[in-house]
């Protein structure tokens, strides 16, 4: 299967339909981190008017710090926290009938499951008893491990927008570089994502800068 083009979307009021239609799938945002009952209709709508797929986007309750540094919770209060999430979504997209087909954590809560065992069983129990057996997109680790022992489909997840370390994780935000704003560079990172097939799906950041652009580029490349 060709590599798919992952948008994270919802999160903020004024994305244009253009750059979620430019996606094969929408990770979508549940109100963790951002997004409400009102966004994600409103998302699932454009995606179901360009037959583009969905997922659910969870993270750690934190709308003032855009879900970007790690929480000090329980693992059981996670798992509430992301099952609520996913199924607020599960709920709107029934409404729309399209089904939800893939989860992926969003910020910091993405990068601790990479790790945290406990966590990462905890929010793919809670993702998959809202959603069912859905994909679960990702990075190698933790989560994937577990994931796959569950016998769910994982989708290794590469980033056209972002700056990758040499083991494949992202640059942090804060430091220079971190931020792939040039089409033509997402698109040429993207083709050699393609290239090493060692990923599945590529993703680029619908709150990034140029993300429009950046997702029509990427798109093409794809294609080619």
């Amino acid at each position: 299967m060709s590599p798919i083009l992952t948008l994270d979307a919802g999160e903020l009021p004024d994305e244009p339909d253009a750059l979620l239609a430019a996606a094969h799938r929408l990770h979508v945002a549940c109100g963790g981190h951002a997004g409400d009952a009102a966004s994600m209709a409103r998302t699932l709508e454009v995606a179901r008017r360009n037959g583009v797929e969905i997922g659910a986007h969870p993270s750690y309750e934190d709308r003032a710090g855009f879900g970007r540094a790690s929480m000090n919770v329980s693992p059981d209060v996670l798992g509430a926290q992301v099952k609520a999430q996913c199924a607020a979504l599960a709920a709107i997209a029934r409404q729309a009938a399209l089904p939800v087909r893939s989860v992926k954590m969003h910020g910091a809560l993405y990068h601790d499951v990479l790790s945290d065992r406990q966590r990462a069983g905890a929010v793919l129990h809670a993702a998959v008893s809202a959603l069912g057996p859905v994909a679960v997109v990702t990075q190698e680790g933790a989560l994937a491990d577990l994931a796959r022992a569950r016998g769910l489909t994982v989708l290794r997840e590469g980033f056209a927008d972002r700056a990758m370390r040499p083991d494949g994780r992202l640059v942090p935000r804060s430091e220079p570089g971190a931020l792939i704003d040039d089409p033509k560079a997402a698109a040429d990172q993207a083709r050699r994502l393609v290239a090493s097939g060692a990923i599945d799906a590529i993703c680029v950041h619908g709150d990034g800068p140029n993300a429009l652009a950046i997702a029509q580029a990427v798109r093409r490349a794809l294609a080619s």
